[in-house]
């Protein structure tokens, strides 16, 4: 018996335990995949080797290589003597046991889920099986181009609908990219893309881009973006994916173009409209990966979003929970705070002392790689009696567009919309020295706080850096600092990060 179980090795899972073998605990981690998990493989880091990238064949190029020399360090660092890797999926038998498809059984007192989550598909009409032109488009499914294999050199690949991980699969570069969606996997695709050449539409169901960012930082950004000569449709309710319309020719669709293309339909301001596109992106969001676990043995009832339910020290709750003979529900009750005296809740499901745990995408608090990393290291500390400080109130994200975007805290809507107190401070690039020396004049910060320059709330900033400038603002505000102590902290000049101190 092992001391802790963690299912899935990516961010959250192999950090938790590299955390928890290093303070002494015997960790078996579950990996079927490859170790590091979307982030790593096909999330994160490929995308930002797409953003730094001079070219699309460079980017295709440089991609494997950076994914396979961190992927390395992370199996090097799961060779620790307290750590056992087990490359298969594994599924509940009872509250502390799992089982993998090849019939081993482990168990352990602390069992962690990390399974992370893949992508959540619109809920829209294909029609994609009829062939065109002789061929037939790829159905509407995650992931297609993995499985595809290149066409041969001087051919074009035939109009495809990909998830963000079938995007990066992609050998040529579509000459007419349709995204579905302006998150931050949309718009980052969106950006990258359209600076390699090819023409990049984005229809999006929200009036904004980017809903977790200040509206005015947000709408700043796609004006931007636009005038890079990406085509946004704001408001638009995709209907359905079909083949374009073949003229008598069957190598040619209306505009001339090749074969093989989609016609993306939506409506927008009651008006049916339709852009065709050579590839689709279906970037709509993420979903929780919990199918296989076989969670209903444990009794627990998913969230309406398909995430596993958590406390605030990410123990699993299990409701409702089966009747034990002669006693009371005990529906919302965490499995991992029952102990001994709970009473048997059926055949194989001793709960005893043993606690269950998940982190990251699958309990769907905070989709960032960051947030599960974290969430791993306070569910270690957990376990072991350690107290930490982390603050999950305060979790700064990025978005890599060109420029970039990011934030942390609530937005100048969200605290008006709440009746927090709170004075808003801008301050614009093109009035500081480092950015105008680097030609990144456009780009501004936000910072919201407390009234008469108190306690820091947010920050919220578009442009060269901007992620960097909002971790600076996040050690601030993670501290409870004021808008004034910022101001009296001493910046190295000439440096971007003064446009933090210039706001008014």
């Amino acid at each position: 018996m092992t001391d802790m179980i963690i299912i899935g090795a990516g961010p959250g899972g192999y950090k938790a335990a590299l955390h928890a073998a290093q303070h002494g605990l015997k960790v078996t981690i579950f990996e079927e995949g490859h170790v590091g998990g979307t982030c790593l493989n096909v999330g994160c880091i490929p995308t930002k080797t797409y953003v730094h990238s001079a070219s699309f064949a460079e980017a295709v190029e440089r991609q494997p290589q950076v994914v396979e020399q961190l992927r390395s360090g992370i199996e090097t660092l799961l060779s620790h003597p307290n750590i056992t890797l087990v490359r298969e999926r594994a599924s509940f038998v009872d509250a502390h046991t799992v089982e993998t498809p090849s019939g081993q059984r482990y168990s352990a007192d602390n069992i962690i889920i990390a399974t992370g989550s893949s992508t959540k598909l619109l809920n829209i009409s294909p029609s994609l099986t009829p062939p065109v032109g002789g061929r037939t488009p790829v159905p509407l499914e995650t992931s297609q181009a993995e499985t595809r294999p290149s066409p041969p050199r001087g051919e074009r690949e035939e109009g495809l609908v990909v998830d963000s991980t079938g995007l990066l699969a992609l050998k040529e570069l579509p000459r007419r990219l349709c995204i579905i969606g302006a998150g931050v996997i949309g718009m980052e695709f969106a950006s990258v893309f359209n600076r390699f050449g090819s023409e990049v539409t984005v229809v999006e169901f929200l009036k904004e881009c980017l809903p977790a960012i200040d509206s005015d930082i947000a709408k700043r950004l796609r004006k931007l973006m636009e005038k890079q000569g990406i085509k946004f449709y704001m408001g638009a309710g995709v209907k359905s994916l079909s083949p374009a319309a073949a003229p008598d020719s069957p190598d040619t669709v209306p505009d001339g173009l090749p074969s093989g293309s989609l016609s993306v339909t939506f409506e927008q301001k009651g008006k049916e409209l339709s852009v065709e596109a050579d590839v689709v992106l279906i970037a709509t969001g993420r979903k929780p990966n919990t199918e296989g676990l076989n969670l209903e043995a444990l009794g627990i009832t998913l969230e309406r979003n398909g995430a596993i339910p958590v406390n605030d020290n990410y123990e699993v709750k299990a409701h409702p929970l089966p009747l034990p003979k002669g006693g009371e529900s005990q529906e919302g009750v965490s499995i991992a705070s029952r102990g001994n005296e709970s009473p048997s809740l059926g055949e194989g499901l001793g709960v005893g002392l043993h606690s269950l745990y998940a982190i990251g995408d699958v309990n769907g608090r905070q989709m960032l790689a960051h947030a599960a990393e974290y969430q791993g290291l306070h569910v270690v500390n957990h376990i072991l009696g350690i107290e930490d400080h982390i603050r999950f109130d305060v979790m700064p994200a990025a978005i890599f567009t060109t420029p970039e975007a990011a934030c942390v805290g609530p937005s100048e809507d969200q605290l008006k919309e709440a009746a927090v107190p709170f004075e808003c401070h801008k301050a614009f690039f093109r009035a500081n020295g480092k950015a105008l020396a680097m030609g990144e004049t456009e780009g501004m910060v936000k910072l919201c706080c407390e009234p008469d320059e108190g306690r820091l709330l947010s920050c919220h900033a578009y442009g060269a850096h901007a992620a960097d400038l909002v971790q600076e603002a996040t050690a601030f505000i993670t501290l409870g600092a004021t808008l004034q102590q910022l101001r009296e902290t001493v910046h190295i000049h000439p440096t971007l990060s003064e446009v933090l101190i210039e706001v008014n």
